[in-house]
């Protein structure tokens, strides 16, 4: 059985920065991409950012310039340094590690709130 698990979430002022972390445990299969989604309330979730096993990286527009996503394959841990963060940045960030057969795995989620 496959864990993943987010810390790092947090309350913070905008302009501020907040690192996120995940960590996967267990029978874990080979990921062969790693990635944060978001959901704010009344939205759906959404990507934020994702990672493959050979260090490409997607970013939504949105984050483009002020997130940066990393990768430990040793490890099987993603991060989520976030800077210049803003009101719109909060939700509930959700880990996702999806194998080569597709079959993703989510974690519980972590809550990052924006606000002054």
């Amino acid at each position: 059985q496959v864990q993943v698990v987010e810390s790092g979430g947090g309350l913070v002022q905008p302009g501020a920065s907040l690192r996120l972390s995940c960590a996967a445990s267990g029978s874990i299969p080979s990921f062969k991409r790693m990635g944060w989604y978001r959901q704010a309330p009344g939205k759906e979730r959404e990507l934020v950012a994702h990672i493959t096993g050979v260090g490409s990286t997607n970013y939504a527009d949105s984050v483009k310039g002020r997130f940066a996503i990393s990768r430990d394959y040793a490890k099987n841990t993603v991060s989520l340094q976030m800077s210049s963060l803003k009101p719109d940045d909060t939700a509930v960030y959700y880990c996702n590690g999806l194998t080569w057969g597709d079959v993703a795995y989510w974690g519980q989620g972590t809550q990052v709130t924006v606000s002054s």
